[in-house]
């Protein structure tokens, strides 16, 4: 893979600036319907139009990254945001400033964000050699989770001094600038793709059947179904800390805080390092440490180390997420990669939100250390489920490992008998 160095800065370049501004969006209609309305039934419906079409799109998303040309796809995904965001921000700076309109444009933004998160994961094996993706996927890990912390702050100084519409401009500014960066300095190598018609639910069929025969795929899309329902009880720290604690506002500003700057260190952590050589191991080492730590939130304890303990868990995330999607991009038979990441995502985005909408009711009538014990407890079972299979992973990811090798042995035999045609 030649200059691929820089097709990756750019690809990640490009999508950080992407992120930033989608996040920047995110964060403005999120708190503008908090502050005018005070209504936490439209609060819901926000976070409901926010993951519901992602949700039930991603399947379909899969299909289209397997079969159309996946730069074209988040070009296109970047443009349709962009020019929805465009005309809601002409609106907001005509005084038409309806809730609903905020409520269809989250709609609109999780329905393009279905379709670019499965490309962006499938289109990282096509620029990056594979023993730099798990390097790699650790840097992108680290650039979202620096705008994870930044983007909170940057979104209230702009609220606090300038209106929601030009909140909204410099989101289709940073599109622009991402599909400008997509279009013209990213080189992704072209991989001909079977045109067919008509046959979308075949081969989401076709994804999951594959899914399902594949063992380290199909156990690892399992037990991150157990883990992904499990953290939904990490959405109830706020209120942990407000019973505990006394709930004052820098309180939960040095949890979030201590949060992101983990997940930040973490991802930093990854692609310097790189992590260890067996990845499967790494990846239920993750699960253990996370679900012990999810168990030590539920003892008392000072403040200091309550914040100390979610920092290490946003630390503990890209430990285990990282290595697991570096090995389903390596593993992953091109062919149904989109596929297989459009599910990865829908569970991830469908999972925790319910887990969430689960506990959060139960804290109201169960303190929320029984509630950090269960979920810890439940992540520490996934963490032994998933070691338990650890020889048959370690034998099914060798074996994918030779297959893949002879593959590329045998095409590139090819490649050179054709060359050999065409020069006699």
């Amino acid at each position: 893979m030649k200059h691929w160095k820089r097709n990756t800065a750019a690809f990640l370049l490009g999508q950080a600036v992407s992120i930033l501004g989608s996040t920047l969006v995110q964060y403005a209609i999120t708190w503008h319907i908090t502050l005018t309305t005070k209504s936490g039934v439209l609060l819901m419906l926000s976070m409901l139009v926010g993951f519901v079409p992602l949700f039930l799109l991603s399947p379909f998303a899969g299909v289209w990254a397997d079969r159309y040309d996946r730069k074209k796809l988040i070009i296109i995904a970047d443009a349709g945001i962009a020019i929805a965001t465009l005309i809601l921000a002409f609106l907001f700076m005509g005084g038409v400033q309806e809730i609903w309109l905020l409520l269809i444009v989250m709609a609109v933004r999780a329905f393009g964000s279905a379709v670019q998160m499965p490309c962006v994961n499938a289109i990282l094996p096509d620029i990056v050699p594979d023993e730099q993706l798990t390097r790699m996927n650790g840097l992108s890990g680290s650039v979202q989770s620096l705008i994870t912390l930044i983007s909170p702050m940057l979104a209230g100084a702009l609220m606090a001094f300038a209106p929601l519409h030009i909140i909204f401009f410099i989101d289709v500014a940073t599109a622009a600038v991402a599909v400008i960066i997509m279009f013209a300095l990213v080189r992704v190598p072209h991989t001909p793709k079977e045109k067919k018609k008509n046959a979308y639910f075949k081969e989401m069929k076709e994804g999951f059947q594959y899914i399902w025969k594949t063992p380290f795929i199909k156990i690892t899309m399992l037990v991150c179904t157990g883990l992904w329902f499990c953290l939904g009880v990490i959405f109830l720290m706020g209120l942990q800390v407000a019973r505990n604690y006394g709930g004052e506002v820098w309180q939960l500003s040095v949890v979030e805080i201590a949060f992101a700057g983990g997940m930040l260190a973490g991802g930093i952590l990854i692609s310097l390092w790189g992590g260890i050589k067996n990845k499967v191991l790494m990846i239920g080492a993750g699960f253990l440490f996370l679900g012990a730590s999810t168990v030590a939130l539920g003892f008392k304890m000072p403040f200091a180390a309550y914040a100390s303990i979610m920092a290490f868990i946003g630390i503990l995330l890209p430990v285990f997420n990282t290595p697991a999607i570096t090995l389903l991009q390596q593993n992953g038979d091109p062919k149904y990669i989109g596929r297989v990441f459009s599910i990865f995502t829908m569970l991830n985005t469908g999972l925790q939100p319910l887990g969430s909408a689960i506990f959060g009711p139960l804290a109201d009538v169960i303190p929320i250390e029984y509630l950090l014990f269960v979920s810890g407890g439940g992540i520490v079972l996934t963490a032994i489920i998933f070691l338990s299979f650890k020889k048959k992973l370690d034998a099914d990811i060798i074996r994918t490992g030779e297959l893949r090798a002879m593959e590329a042995a045998a095409e590139a035999e090819k490649a050179q008998q054709e060359l050999a045609a065409e020069t006699s």
